[in-house]
């Protein structure tokens, strides 16, 4: 039970099971350590063996499960030192001061190079940008890379001195390092007030630049998009359709920009022409028309025709039904689908004469040709909903 425990939860977690209190067991392994010494490793053993309380496997089980740098070069130094002490007992000459040096900068060599050997993490994909959570565990992770990193090249190094130091080669540079590092902490000491000082400033000027450069940011915004529209509301005052077409245009301008939606492309992508020809629409005759958009594809000449079919409909809609109109496109799986819908008096499909060819030709018609289907789903008094559908070729 480690989040009950003092050390790693071992007493907590058997008192828990045997339904005692864990100052009991705390005790016991107090006195076992005390009067034989076997507390400890009976400890270990079983803070290594005993899983978790919350169903994670035991601490064995994961180091036995996910071999990391720190168990290599663990295994690598018991390796190495297991061969020279072997050596040794045949009769080779090892003495300690040489086969210490050798098992840390075998080690450090180990851990280095485990850490350069391992694959790095995959990025995430472009489309979806990493939250503060995901930024923290990369940036913990590099960190920790680092730190394995710098501490084997640190045993190797300390292996190098070590040996230096047993063959007497550091007697003569002991005390100038010693003279240097001594200056060295005098020089930091009178300093450091100086540079904690500069680098607080520096913080502040660029805590101050983001803050400027973001107000004139927003300042430029405003004043191209906002401003722009209420001083065209003002001369359109006494139009209401225009007036609120230049509403919901503006609303929608704004909403986008906080949201820190990309900026549109609608000769490029469905969702943005979809929303293009709306805003034309309503811009054009003063309706609402409102745009839902679930899934998204690039434009081509299928799509394209499918965008114009739309926009037809749209037109058709806020001019004879007048408001509010709704589409909804969704994507998914190589099908497109679009539905426009208003909530008009309604008509008979079949009784729209032979030489009205703006739903025959450019609605049905386009989406035939480019290996799509329109369908009208229209009755008097029902409104109309025009169904436009393209599958991707196989």
């Amino acid at each position: 039970d480690p989040a009950h425990g003092v050390l790693g939860g071992v007493c907590a977690g058997l008192a828990s099971s045997l339904g005692v209190d864990p100052l009991l067991l705390r005790v016991a392994f107090i006195v076992i350590t005390v009067a034989g010494g076997l507390g400890v490793p009976l400890y270990l053993v079983l803070w290594a063996a005993l899983p978790a309380g919350d169903g994670a496997p035991s601490l064995g089980a994961r180091l036995r499960g996910r071999p990391g740098s720190w168990q290599v070069a663990a295994g690598v130094g018991c390796l190495a030192l297991a061969l020279l002490l072997t050596a040794r007992e045949l009769g080779f000459w090892w003495s300690d001061a040489v086969i210490w040096p050798v098992v840390l900068a075998l080690s450090g060599a180990a851990l280095v190079w485990r850490q350069a050997t391992l694959k790095p993490s995959a990025p995430p994909a472009p489309e979806r940008p990493r939250d503060r959570g995901e930024e923290v565990k990369a940036t913990v992770h590099g960190l920790r890379g680092v730190y394995r990193g710098g501490f084997g090249i640190a045993l190797i190094v300390g292996a190098a001195l070590l040996i230096l130091q047993t063959s007497g080669a550091l007697t003569g540079a002991r005390d100038a390092v010693l003279g240097v590092l001594v200056t060295a902490a005098a020089i930091a000491l009178v300093s450091a007030p100086f540079w904690w000082r500069l680098v607080r400033g520096l913080d502040a000027e660029r805590a101050e630049r983001i803050r400027s450069q973001e107000r004139a940011e927003v300042a430029a915004h405003l004043h191209d998009s906002v401003l722009q529209t209420l001083a065209l509301v003002q001369k359109r005052a006494e139009d209401p359709k225009a007036v609120a077409a230049l509403a919901r245009r503006q609303e929608r301008e704004l909403r986008a920009w906080l949201s820190g939606a990309p900026e549109a492309r609608p000769d490029e992508r469905l969702a943005d022409a979809l929303r293009a020809a709306a805003a034309e629409a309503e811009l054009e005759h003063g309706a609402e028309v409102e745009v839902v958009t679930v899934g998204d594809r690039e434009l081509d000449d299928a799509s394209r025709a499918l965008v114009a079919a739309a926009r037809e409909a749209i037109g058709n809609a806020v001019r004879h039904a007048g408001g509010p109109v709704t589409v909804y496109a969704e994507v998914e799986d190589g099908r497109t689908e679009v539905f426009v819908r208003d909530r008009g008096a309604g008509f008979d499909p079949a009784a729209i004469p032979a030489d009205r060819r703006g739903v025959r030709e450019s609605i049905i018609g386009r989406m035939a040709r480019h290996g799509g289907r329109a369908q009208v789903h229209s009755a008097p008094g029902a409104g109309t909903e025009i169904e436009l559908v393209l599958e991707e070729q196989r």
